[in-house]
C-alpha cells in the first residue's frame, strides 16, 4: 500500500501508491541495559519551520494523490465485510504470506519486492510507543495525532491480547517520527541514540527513503532471534489526514509482526491496491492469529501452517483445519 519497510532487521516500506521492509538484527554486545536518558531529537516543534520546495512539492503531491484514489473508490474506511467476505481457508493463507514471508529480503527496498519465506517475528515485551513530531507538525495536528494513535494503539492491544500503549517520547521501544524530508535526512544520530546497535543498513534504509515511498517501519531484533526489542517508523509530515492515518495503522500494525503485503489479501490494508485505509475485521483477525500462544517465534511457514489453518477455523467458526 503506502510503501513500506521491516529489519532482524525487519523493514516494511509503503509506496506512494502504498508502505515496509523485513526484520533487523542487532549486535546484542552494543546493546545497552537501558535506552539513554538524554536522547534528544533534532527536529524540535517549538522552533520556526520554513518548508523547503521539495517539502512544498510533495505536499501537493499528496494532497493530489488522495484526493484521486478517493474519486476512484479507494482509502476506503469501512470494514469490508460486505462486499469481500472470506473462508477460513483464505484467511490462514493469508496470514502464512503476510506474516511468514518479508517483503523486502535482506532490509534493502527496491522497486519491485521479491518476497520470500520468513520465520514468525512479534514482540514478546510490551510495545510502548511514541510519537515525535518535527517542526513541520502544527501543535493542533500534533494533538490530533496523539489522540487517533491512542485509540488506534488500544484497539490492537485489546485484538492481539498484548500490551501497547502509547507513552512519552524518550520511554518508548517503538518509535514514530512524524517528520517532513529535510528532518528525516537529519534523523542518523538521534537513530543511533534511540536504537543502538542498529546497522548502517537500518540507518541509512531511512535517511535514503526514496520519495516513491510514503511510509516505513524498521523492527528489531537481537541477531539469531526473533522476537522484536524495537522498532522505527517513519510517516511523512507532508501527508494529509487520510493518508497520514492510514499510513499509521499499516506501518504500526506492520511492525508488530505483519509484515509482508499481498494482492490476494481482501479486506485488508495489506494489499497495495490502496482499496482499505483503515485497519479491517480481517485484519484484526490476522493480528490475533500473530499472537495466539499455539505460535512462537522463529517458526517457519510449514510449521506454522496446521496451527495456522487449525486457528483460522476456530476464528470463523468452522470444525477444523482447512
Amino acid at each position: 500500500m503506502r510503501a513500506r519497510a521491516l529489519f532482524a532487521l525487519a523493514i516494511i516500506a509503503g509506496a506512494l501508491s502504498g508502505c515496509g521492509l523485513g526484520p533487523a538484527g542487532l549486535d546484542s554486545s552494543l546493546r545497552p541495559s537501558a535506552r539513554p536518558a538524554d536522547v534528544s531529537v533534532p527536529v524540535a516543534a517549538d522552533v520556526a519551520y520554513n518548508p523547503s520546495p521539495v517539502s512544498l512539492r510533495l505536499r501537493d503531491q499528496y494532497r493530489r494523490m488522495e484526493a484521486d484514489q478517493r474519486t476512484r473508490g479507494l482509502l476506503r474506511t469501512d470494514s469490508g465485510e460486505i462486499d469481500a467476505p472470506f473462508t477460513s481457508r483464505q484467511l490462514a493463507e493469508n496470514f502464512i504470506q503476510i506474516a511468514l514471508f518479508d517483503e523486502y529480503p535482506g532490509g534493502r527496498i527496491s522497486r519491485v519486492p521479491t518476497p520470500a519465506a520468513a520465520q514468525l517475528r512479534r514482540w514478546e515485551r510490551p510495545v510502548e510507543v511514541a510519537l515525535v513530531h518535527g517542526a513541520s507538525v502544527a501543535a493542533a495536528e500534533r494533538a490530533r495525532q496523539q489522540d487517533q494513535t491512542r485509540n488506534y494503539l488500544r484497539r490492537l492491544s485489546a485484538v492481539a491480547q498484548h500490551p501497547v500503549s502509547l507513552v512519552p517520547a524518550g520511554q518508548e521501544n517503538f518509535t514514530v517520527f512524524v517528520v517532513d524530508e529535510d528532518e528525516r535526512r537529519a534523523l542518523a544520530d538521534t537513530l543511533r541514540l534511540r536504537v543502538p546497535g542498529a546497522s548502517a543498513l537500518a540507518i541509512q534504509s531511512i535517511i535514503d527513503m526514496p520519495r516513491s515511498v510514503s511510509c516505513l517501519v524498521v523492527a528489531f531484533s537481537r541477531a539469531g532471534q526473533f522476537a522484536y526489542t524495537d522498532a522505527v517508523a517513519i510517516i511523512r509530515s507532508e501527508h494529509p489526514p487520510a493518508l497520514w492515518r492510514s499510513c499509521l495503522h499499516e506501518e504500526v500494525a506492520q511492525g508488530l509482526g505483519l509484515s509482508n503485503d499481498s494482492p490476494r489479501a481482501r479486506p485488508s490494508i495489506f494489499n497495495d491496491d490502496e482499496e482499505f485505509a483503515l485497519l479491517t475485521g480481517h485484519d484484526e483477525l490476522l493480528l490475533s492469529m500473530l499472537y495466539d500462544a499455539r505460535l512462537s517465534p522463529g517458526m517457519t511457514p510449514a510449521q506454522a501452517d496446521p496451527i495456522v489453518r487449525q486457528i483460522a477455523a476456530e476464528k470463523l467458526g468452522e470444525s477444523g483445519p482447512v
